[in-house]
């Protein structure tokens, strides 16, 4: 068994290129990441993927056996298709004995025929979101997020999105302070939440998406300012309740949300990579003292920050 973390890439037939690429190019193994990757399929040797491409495999199931994660990139045809059962057993084996099962877009349609996402929220590409939840009625389908994390079983929308999900789960794994190397890798924005919502073509456009994405920059390298809904809007040139709507639309979070999250965020990029004070990380975040700081870090991960600080120090 390898010392670093197994993640299992599992290629289905008419799997899309770049579904099965990023979670390749995300966990591939270098000297700062604990991970190894795995590319595999129902059975060694030639599979017929999406767009053109085909991928010549040289491990089967057998490779889920040491997974410590799952990824079935998403493919073609998932409404008319099912998976083989004996991917469906093998997906269900690593479950049992403890891997952690995640789909980029489309592949959450294997997950799903495996029953384990049955009463648990799951997302995939906003094309597909009615298909799945007709073919699938027990999967609580939400159509709105980027990816939904249930623990040891994950959902991702479009491609792009499984960016977001590596991202999220390198981040669970080993902190913010890694995260964000690998987003600067791979030249990705390093933190999009799982409630930001999916872009759905529109019939009217939003003008001001550039705009608020100014705004966001701006809040970020101000958040040890008060900051409030009125001033983002007055940054954003639009009125309170303009922005206030708008924002949720763009990003799944109401503007104070957001940045409180985004302060929350820095200090758990504080915690890891500093020795600062938690009444001083506080100050420098906004959140004003060490009380205030240890209530919105619990609230938000479920942890508090001398924890968070001792698990992903370096």
């Amino acid at each position: 068994m390898s010392a670093n973390h197994v993640v299992a890439v599992l290629v289905l037939e008419g799997a899309k290129p770049l579904d099965v690429g990023i979670p390749a190019q995300v966990f591939s193994n270098r000297p700062s990441m604990p991970y190894e990757v795995r590319v595999c399929g129902p059975a060694p040797g030639l599979i017929a993927g999406g767009d053109g491409l085909s991928y010549h495999v040289a491990e089967g199931l057998e490779a889920l056996e040491q997974a410590d994660t799952v990824f079935v990139p998403g493919y073609r045809t998932p409404a008319t298709t099912d998976p083989p059962a004996a991917v469906v057993d093998a997906l269900l084996a690593a479950h049992e004995r403890g891997a952690r099962l995640a789909a980029i877009s489309t592949g959450a349609f294997a997950l799903a025929a495996t029953g384990l996402l049955d009463g648990k929220r799951a997302t995939t590409h906003w094309h597909y979101t009615r298909r799945l939840a007709a073919r699938y009625p027990l999967v609580r389908v939400d159509e709105n997020v980027l990816f939904v994390d249930e623990g040891d079983i994950l959902t991702s929308a479009g491609a792009a999105s499984g960016i977001d999900l590596c991202l999220h789960l390198v981040r669970r794994d080993h902190g913010v302070g890694l995260s964000n190397r690998v987003a600067r890798r791979l030249v990705a924005a390093p933190y999009r939440s799982g409630g930001q919502a999916q872009f759905v073509p529109r019939s009217v456009p939003e003008p001001l998406g550039d705009l608020f994405a100014e705004t966001r920059e701006w809040a970020l390298a101000h958040l040890a300012e008060p900051l409030t809904l009125e001033a983002l809007a007055r940054n954003a040139r639009v009125s309170a309740r303009t922005f206030s709507r708008r924002f949720v639309e763009d990003t799944g979070y109401t503007p104070m949300q957001w940045v409180l999250r985004a302060r929350v965020d820095l200090a758990r990029e504080l915690l890891e990579r500093s020795d600062l004070g938690v009444d001083q990380i506080a100050a420098q975040v906004g959140l004003g003292t060490a009380a205030n700081l240890r209530l919105h870090f619990h609230r938000i991960l479920g942890t508090s920050p001398t924890e968070y600080r001792r698990t992903f120090s370096a």
